[in-house]
């Protein structure tokens, strides 16, 4: 038996544990870096589609506004000038940085709103980009209808 081989029989190189450790610490960090990297962006992708919303409803308000009041004066109808609808929701979402179409149908003014969203850690593993999209309706009602007390 020779110097370098312990009495078991196994030569001491394949008993050694150098370096599995390293293998394990590595296999955890990436898992914890894809795990923070979820979270993160996933979190962050979803308050992007919030705001998207929230954009949406706040432009299609904006349009609603847009009464026709010809028609209101004429008949008392509740009616939207679709025009100027669209051109109010469009000036909001340009206001805010958002990008989006607006439609208008009879009373209906609808927005449809896509945000893009860059993630910071999940960049690393290839997803460049999240689309989120985003709808709202509003139309106008009016509020008092008689005479209050």
């Amino acid at each position: 038996m020779s110097a370098a081989e312990p009495r078991d029989g196994w030569p001491r190189w394949w008993r050694e544990e150098a370096g599995q450790v390293t293998a394990f610490v590595l296999a955890a960090c990436i898992g914890l870096l894809a795990l923070i990297g979820l979270s993160l962006d996933g979190g962050l992708a979803l308050a992007a589609t919030v705001r998207a919303n929230g954009h949406a409803e706040s432009a299609a308000r904006a349009g609603a506004q847009a009464l026709d009041l010809a028609t209101y004066r004429a008949t008392g109808e509740v009616q939207i000038d679709p025009a100027r609808a669209r051109l109010l929701a469009q000036r909001y979402l340009a206001s805010v940085g958002a990008t989006g179409t607006v439609t208008t149908s009879g009373r209906i003014v609808t927005v449809a709103v896509s945000a893009t969203y860059q993630p910071q850690l999940l960049s690393l593993a290839g997803i460049d980009d999240i689309h989120t999209r985003a709808h709202a309706s509003a139309q106008p009602h009016r509020g008092v209808r008689g005479i209050e007390p």
